[in-house]
């Protein structure tokens, strides 16, 4: 939907330090409910993916998926988001590394809390984990990537690591591959074996 997305670049121009002016206007007009604060495109690409397999238009409901550009920008989301600021209920989802960051924004205050969902390590992991990485390797064979596996797993730092591992790190080796495997994996997952950080956020909607 073009006015989530005019929504969301508004919020990333307020956050770098614009005025509140078409988020304001924007967040009342639509009108959003929620925010989903994520870390990055590739878990935007993975939530996405799966509304749409459960045949949910998250825009339509009024709910903004929004990229944060890191995890430590938490805090500053939900201050301008949040009760103290457009007062939009804030749902989370994070790496277990970032639980810090995600439990001081959104943790304390004299609201009830903004629910956040931990990965075990990232979301590439716990996908990988869902479809096991015999199915992985079938799916990046399928996306016209073996010989840039191949090469990949080649190399010195990978021995030793386990194909989970490995996987997970072939998938940040390049600019835009997270991405499309966020896509790619979460169409191809089971529905009953939905990881249980995704599976829970969207039940939190």
């Amino acid at each position: 939907m073009a006015d989530m997305r005019a929504f969301r670049e508004a919020v990333t121009g307020w956050a770098a330090g614009g005025h509140v002016g078409a988020a304001g206007e924007l967040a009342a007009r639509l009108p959003v409910r929620a925010v989903v604060l994520l870390e990055g495109p590739s878990d935007v690409a993975a939530v996405e993916a799966l509304a749409a397999r459960r045949g949910r238009e998250l825009a339509a409901e009024g709910v903004c998926v929004l990229a944060m550009g890191g995890a430590m920008s938490v805090g500053r989301f939900a201050q301008l988001l949040g009760p103290a600021g457009l007062g939009l209920r804030l749902v989370g989802l994070c790496d277990e590394r970032e639980r810090p960051f995600y439990a001081r924004a959104l943790e304390p205050g004299p609201t009830p809390a903004q629910p956040f969902f931990v990965c075990a390590a990232d979301l590439e992991d716990e996908l990988i984990r869902a479809l096991g990485t015999a199915r992985v390797t079938e799916l990046v064979r399928a996306e016209g990537d073996a010989r840039a596996l191949q090469t990949f797993l080649h190399q010195p730092a990978q021995r030793g690591r386990t194909a989970q591992q490995q996987l997970r790190r072939f998938f940040g080796t390049k600019k835009g591959r997270k991405i499309h495997y966020g896509r790619v994996l979460v169409e191809a997952l089971d529905p009953a074996r939905t990881p249980a950080p995704l599976d829970d956020l969207f039940a939190a909607l």
